[in-house]
């Protein structure tokens, strides 16, 4: 016989498979046994029917397409005989699912069965239907399932009741004619029909409120008694399992009174009694036991207010969490997470025990436990809690420091009750974990110590001693450098010293070494090389007798091959080297850096920029209207939405020394910005010049305003140049580029005496064009008023419009709401906006402007940038 004809076994078709030795040798004995079956099935082959379809199922479970077989089983369920419709039915099940539209075809076999005289085929439809039952059988076929809940065989009821919690599912409308026969069946004494029975109340009880009022008056008592039955049942070899009888109907009976005395206090009160007997019974040395009692547990949790149960339940999660078993600790800690929001108190009770699962093998437990410790935390426990937490983070696992640290630095954060304990804290945290902490949390601690001033000296001598012993922890090095770069004074002169402290020498040198190691430390990153030099400035002029030394440590990044260092490096040197007479302004002690606005900031409600660096706030003085737009500085390239940080590793001295963020921007509302520095940011924004004009540095400025003998604040190159303060440092050299205010030199000086100004096309594009129609206001020639035209250029309508502008320092700028927010296609229609513009330089700088322009095109967000530099001379 032909191995692979349609007579072959199914044991010998899987034993071809199975001696396949590769995947291909595989495919194609399949392919050739699925070949013999559609040739069979096109004979219409009766005699094999059922052995071809038996070998379709297995091919199936390999993961092979079987569809052309789907026929095979309606017609094996059409027939008479009882083997037949068996295969048929399992290849219905397996084959089939209810999306199938074959699936309708079979509707009236399974009509048929269901009235069958024959209760094993009864019972073949009915787990059939209740596998693969769509919407549309269940709506056919309820009548008969519901009839049949009330059959002989206890075997049949329990398969209809099944069935039934398919069809409510799957139609809850129908739910309504399964209670009264679903409540009958929670008297059955059959553990089996009871059970099915219990299952089908439960879920009645969760798509229909009649239903749950009806049980809930008419079948609570019942049920407490059956529960009573079978909690003092004796013992009962069917239904025994480790001791405890049938734990999977106490199961079921306690989830279903849950759903009944939830949210009633009369049902919670008929069952408070039972559910102290099974929580007291129940023995907890087996796992049927303990199921049981989670379960328990968990109906004493959810039902209506019981004190008592209440603490007897979390008593029970306090024993789970001692026993030896991972997976009970596991549901303990889980239930113990919402048992808090009910009853805190007694959940702190249990604090210990939680603290040992912090310390656990298991990780799964070590990160529910600490889960639950940080809701565990207030303001009474915080400091011995955050004292275990600490201890166990000197000796916990490289890969859980991470979760642990940043538990402890929020717990600290959020219930510190004073500023020494949450600095202590969390120099505790920077010197075992410092390389965990994210950026955030060590600029957090340094906003706090700034404010902290009557700590400054405690703080800084902290960070020494520290920094002695863990000089490998990042976090704690930058903080400490920070530091002592602006309280290295204190350090030295112990001043602030306080009564729980030491006394410490400290020489100049000794604090200057502290910053040296650092920098050339081969682990230490960029950011924390470039505050380094930051600081190395400041002890600079504070520590005059080490100002050689620190030059020479500066000077030898003047050839670093990362261009942040070398810019740093030259730019320092030529401060310290020339100008000593306005150092110490520059580098003086940080102002006091506001909490509440760094919080802000961090929580993205904060627009301004603000550098702990710097300690000063840059208010952008533009008004910008922005119904749902990103950021101004966003718009600007002026700053991030990144925590404020002492410095960053991309910034410049401007960045470092007067508080302005001349970073990289960020990448928000999809924008993204090539990195830059601080200048070319600036005269990028402006189109002023190319980096071959923009050579002159901060140190040539300090260099002009010490030629011309005229001390010029550190702020005044950004805020308010006037025409004399920045000169050129030779007759034949180029004019002065001012950072924000385009060439000094020979500004134009043109006044409108009431001309007409011409129109101007500001920015277009494939899609959109700008016009600005130009006026000014009687009497006041600084102020123009500009008329913006937005005109669509192509044929798909824009909606959700949106228009922005932002300015340089020495204009102000006020947008009126626009006239629409949806503009037509084809130039069909425009948007108009108004815009009010005060130049403070009128009549020697010209107005410059850039734009962003957003809105949604086929449901799709476009945004439009361009920068306007065209504008009329004398505006």
């Amino acid at each position: 016989m032909n191995p692979f004809s349609s007579g072959t076994r199914l044991r010998d078709m899987i034993r071809a498979i199975r001696a396949c030795k590769t995947a291909a040798e595989e495919r194609a004995v399949v392919r050739k046994e699925c070949a013999a079956i559609r040739a069979a099935i096109n004979e219409n082959d009766q005699d094999y029917r059922h052995r071809n379809l038996a070998k379709l199922m297995f091919i199936h479970m390999l993961g092979y397409p079987t569809h052309f077989g789907q026929m095979e089983c309606l017609k094996l369920i059409a027939s008479s005989g009882f083997p037949e419709k068996r295969i048929g039915y399992l290849g219905l099940m397996l084959l089939l699912d209810e999306r199938q539209e074959v699936l309708m075809l079979v509707t009236n076999s399974l009509k048929q069965d269901l009235n069958h005289s024959n209760q094993y085929i009864v019972g073949l439809a009915l787990c059939a239907l209740g596998n693969i039952c769509s919407a549309e059988m269940a709506r056919d076929l309820a009548p008969e399932v519901e009839r049949l809940l009330q059959f002989r065989d206890p075997n049949i009821r329990k398969k209809a009741a099944l069935c039934s919690i398919r069809i409510i599912k799957k139609v809850p409308e129908l739910a309504e004619n399964f209670i009264n026969p679903a409540a009958a069946l929670l008297k059955e004494k059959h553990h089996g029909v009871l059970i099915t029975g219990v299952q089908l109340c439960t879920d009645l009880c969760k798509v229909s409120e009649d239903a749950l009022e009806y049980f809930r008056k008419k079948c609570t008592e019942g049920l407490v008694k059956t529960l009573k039955d079978v909690v003092n049942s004796p013992y009962a070899p069917e239904y025994d399992i480790a001791g405890i009888t049938d734990p999977f109907l106490h199961i079921r009976l306690l989830k279903l009174l849950r759903e009944l005395g939830q949210g009633d206090a009369d049902a919670s009160e008929c069952m408070n009694d039972m559910l102290a007997q099974v929580a007291t019974k129940t023995e907890s040395n087996k796992n049927a036991g303990n199921a049981i009692l989670y379960e328990c547990v968990e109906t004493i949790m959810s039902i209506e207010d019981n004190g008592g149960l209440r603490v007897l339940a979390i008593n029970i999660l306090g024993r789970f969490l001692s026993n030896r078993d991972n997976n009970i600790r596991y549901v303990a800690l889980n239930m113990l997470m919402k048992a808090i929001t009910v009853d805190a108190q007694a959940v702190q009770r249990h604090r210990a025990t939680i603290l040992e699962c912090v310390k656990d093998s298991d990780a799964s437990i070590r990160k529910r436990a600490l889960e639950l410790v940080y809701v565990l935390v207030n303001e009474g426990n915080v400091k011995p809690l955050t004292k275990e937490l600490i201890d166990y983070l000197e000796v916990s696992d490289e890969e859980f420091k991470g979760d642990l640290t940043a538990k402890i630095c929020s717990i600290v954060a959020k219930f510190s009750p004073e500023k020494i304990w949450y600095i202590d804290q969390m120099l505790k945290v920077l010197s075992e974990a410092g390389n965990f902490v994210k950026d955030e949390v060590w600029h957090a601690v340094i906003v706090v110590i700034s404010n902290a001033s009557d700590l400054h000296g405690y703080t800084v001598r902290a960070l020494y001693r520290a920094l002695q012993l863990s000089a490998e922890q990042e976090s704690l090095v930058r903080v400490a450098i920070w530091c002592i770069g602006e309280y290295g004074d204190l350090l030295v002169n112990n001043v602030g010293m306080l009564n729980v402290e030491d006394p410490i020498t400290v020489t100049e040198s000794d604090a200057v070494d502290v910053i040296e190691i650092a920098i050339k430390h081969h682990t230490s990153d960029l950011t924390t090389k470039a505050m380094a030099m930051v600081a190395l400035l400041k002890l600079s002029s504070r520590f005059p007798s080490c100002s050689e030394r620190i030059k020479d440590i500066v000077v030898q990044y003047k050839g670093s091959l990362v261009l942040e260092l070398q810019q740093r490096s030259i730019e320092m040197n030529s401060i310290i080297a020339k100008h000593q007479n306005i150092r110490s302004t520059l580098v003086e002690r940080m102002p006091v850096l506001d909490e509440a606005t760094f919080i802000g900031k961090r929580a993205g409600s904060i627009q301004a920029t603000v550098s702990p660096s710097a300690g000063a706030s840059i208010n952008l003085p533009n008004g910008v209207a922005k119904p749902t737009a990103a950021p101004l500085v966003d718009l600007l390239d002026l700053g991030s939405d990144d925590v404020p940080a002492p410095s960053s590793s991309g910034g410049d001295l401007l960045h470092d020394l007067l508080g302005v963020d001349l970073s990289t921007a960020s990448t928000q509302s999809g924008v993204n910005h090539a990195p830059k520095n601080g200048t070319d940011v600036l005269l990028d924004l402006l189109s002023i010049g190319s980096p071959t004009q923009s050579s002159q540095s901060v140190s040539d400025m300090l260099s002009s305003s010490q030629d011309n003998k005229t001390p010029v604040s550190p702020l005044e190159g950004l805020s308010s140049p006037s025409s004399n303060s920045i000169q050129p440092t030779s007759a034949g050299a180029a004019p002065t580029i001012d950072l924000l205010d385009g060439f000094s030199s020979n500004p134009p000086k043109q006044e409108n005496n009431g001309t007409a100004y011409p129109s101007v096309v500001a920015f277009e594009s494939s899609n959109l064009k700008m016009v600005f129609n130009f006026s000014k206001l009687p009497g006041n020639p600084q102020t123009t008023v500009i008329e913006a035209t937005f005109t669509n250029l192509s044929t798909n309508i824009y909606s959700d419009f949106i228009f922005q502008a932002a300015v340089p320092k020495f204009l102000q700028l006020h947008l009126d709401p626009a006239s629409g927010n949806t503009l037509p296609a084809s130039g069909n229609g425009s948007i108009t906006q108004t815009l009010r513009v005060t130049n403070s330089q009128h009549g020697k700088k010209s107005l410059v402007m850039r734009i962003r322009i957003a809105y949604k095109m086929n449901n799709k967000d476009v945004l439009e940038e361009g920068q306007i530099s065209n504008f009329p001379r004398g505006l």
